[in-house]
């Protein structure tokens, strides 16, 4: 793989990992630069036991460790950060909850500038390509508008949707941080064997 592990941004999704505890210890034994819990549709129990586990192998491994959507379940096992969508509490909101990072999903590029006006510590820009893992995607937004993107925000930008390991190094060439990876996470992986 072409793309150092530090620019790898892990996102552990139960409805994708068949077991994501044992996946996330597999990518963080071979390092990346985030690590984040998405979890849609698990009870708020089993929400907190994961996250409760993922956070202290994050820590182990001295790699952030945000939540998807749950600002409440980030506090509680003491994330580093919170990652919200353009639907969720508002980033003033959510700073006044806890002092963590806070990224927001951006599908366009007036988004991407009012999530870093309103103090979003970096901006998560996609689908960079076709996705499978919504159920209701937005539109592809390509890699001219991703680097347009880039260079408009002063925040880094995490790319996200249809990112595999071939078509990865493209994506940081066109300005992203880090690139985030949900189904193709295991290859990833593979290809730092």
């Amino acid at each position: 793989m072409t793309i150092p592990p530090s620019a790898l941004y892990a996102i552990i999704d139960p409805e994708v990992a068949q077991d994501p505890v044992a996946l996330a210890r597999r990518v963080l034994q071979k390092s990346c630069g985030t690590l984040q819990l998405r979890a849609k549709r698990l009870p708020d129990v089993e929400l907190l036991a994961l996250a409760e586990t993922l956070a202290a192998l994050c820590r182990d491994a001295a790699v952030r460790f945000f939540i998807n959507d749950r600002p409440d379940i980030a506090m509680l096992v003491g994330a580093d950060g919170v990652h919200l969508g353009q639907d969720d509490i508002p980033i003033g909101q959510t700073r006044k909850l806890s002092a963590f990072q806070i990224g927001v999903s951006t599908h366009s590029l007036a988004q991407a500038e009012v999530a870093e006006r309103s103090g979003a510590d970096y901006v998560a820009f996609g689908p960079v390509f076709r996705t499978a893992t919504k159920e209701n995607p937005d539109p592809v937004v390509g890699l001219e508008n991703l680097r347009r993107v880039c260079r408009a925000c002063s925040r880094p930008v995490v790319a996200i949707g249809g990112i595999t390991p071939e078509n990865a190094p493209q994506v940081l060439d066109a300005g992203a941080a880090e690139v985030a990876v949900i189904s193709a996470l295991p290859r990833f992986v593979g290809a730092l064997d």
